[in-house]
């Protein structure tokens, strides 16, 4: 189950098989899941299921790994929603809804944040005063970490070669970098929210936070224009008019001022990010395209590794991204750990 800002994807997946034997995408506007059209879609055939895996954005200091979902844990979860206010309820709402549909099978929670969990402190800590990192947990978690799971572990399956340093670039409408090395996560581009890093569809990336400050002091802007500006109406859309890049190479083709600055801009802050991103791990091995931008605007991929050539000798690699894979992956290990009787007890 792998929810996302407007729909729900199901995929019912069977063991040692990478191929969905079914898949639906419902839509859930504002998290809101229509429950005869989820009962429709599980009466399909995805209630075979032996169990449920959930993709969930955040999981805060507390859920470092896949966790099995009792009542205690849905309360923890809640209490994340402050941290990822726009991500959150749409993970909890598809919780909710298949919990309420198929109350029989066990409910297992994988996290966006669950790969970042090994980042070194000097790429989560902030250099803010302690009472505040302290006093609110105020530092960088990461996020688009199924992902970059999934990517971690299909590079060395198609290149047949382990220790690679990879940087992994997840770019969609919202976009995250991650540095691999050995598997695991060493530094990544979004941080305590899902808005930091590069550009994105609606999201700006990284800015000033002194603009920021600007921009609410005097009677410019208030705080919740502020937070919808930033989430909603910057990034691509912001500087193109348009969110979809495809959109924006359409246009910038065609002459359009707008959309030649919007993708500069866009390869400008990507390849900064790459080159930070293989500096976290001493050098650049590989690098992999994934998401929507990154599986199919070969445009960008050209002109951002055009760009990069001084980084030496590396392969580029584009993968399908495949969460739903990292999720069961995930769901199955930890399942297998507990055992059947303990799964059983949990519930």
């Amino acid at each position: 189950m792998n929810a996302g800002s407007s729909s729900l994807k199901l995929s019912l997946l069977e063991q040692g098989s990478d191929e969905p034997v079914l898949a639906r995408e419902l839509d859930a506007p504002g998290a809101r899941l229509d429950q005869a059209e989820l009962s429709a879609a599980l009466a399909c055939g995805l209630s075979a299921a032996d169990c449920v895996g959930h993709r969930v954005v955040h999981g805060g200091s507390r859920f470092r790994e896949a966790v099995l979902v009792d009542a205690a844990v849905r309360a923890e979860l809640e209490q994340l929603v402050a941290l990822a206010p726009l991500h959150q309820p749409h993970s909890l709402a598809a919780l909710d809804a298949v919990g309420a549909a198929l109350p029989e099978l066990p409910a297992v929670a994988c996290f966006d944040t669950a790969f970042h969990a090994t980042l070194p402190p000097a790429s989560f800590e902030y250099p803010l005063p302690q009472e505040w990192r302290e006093r609110w947990g105020l530092r960088r978690y990461g996020f688009h970490g199924l992902s970059h799971a999934y990517v971690a572990r299909r590079v060395p399956e198609l290149l047949g070669r382990e220790r690679l340093r990879t940087v992994s670039c997840h770019l969609g409408a919202g976009a995250s970098l991650c540095a691999i090395a050995g598997g695991r996560s060493v530094d990544t581009t979004m941080g305590f929210t899902p808005l930091e890093g590069v550009v994105m569809g609606t999201r700006s990336g990284t800015v000033d936070p002194g603009l920021l400050l600007w921009l609410l002091s005097g009677d410019r802007v208030d705080a919740v224009s502020l937070s919808d500006g930033l989430e909603h109406a910057s990034g691509l859309l912001g500087l193109a008019g348009s969110a979809d890049m495809r959109e924006v190479l359409a246009a910038r083709d065609a002459g359009d001022a707008r959309a030649t600055l919007a993708v500069d801009v866009y390869l400008h802050r990507l390849r900064a990010g790459i080159a930070a991103m293989a500096a976290a791990i001493g050098g650049l091995d590989v690098l992999a395209f994934t998401g929507g931008i990154g599986e199919h605007a070969a445009a960008i991929r050209d002109e951002a590794v055009a760009g990069l050539g001084w980084l030496g000798d590396f392969e580029t690699l584009v993968i399908a991204a495949r969460e739903d894979l990292e999720i069961a992956r995930q769901t199955r290990a930890l399942l297998a750990g507990f055992g059947e009787r303990a799964v059983q007890d949990r519930r």
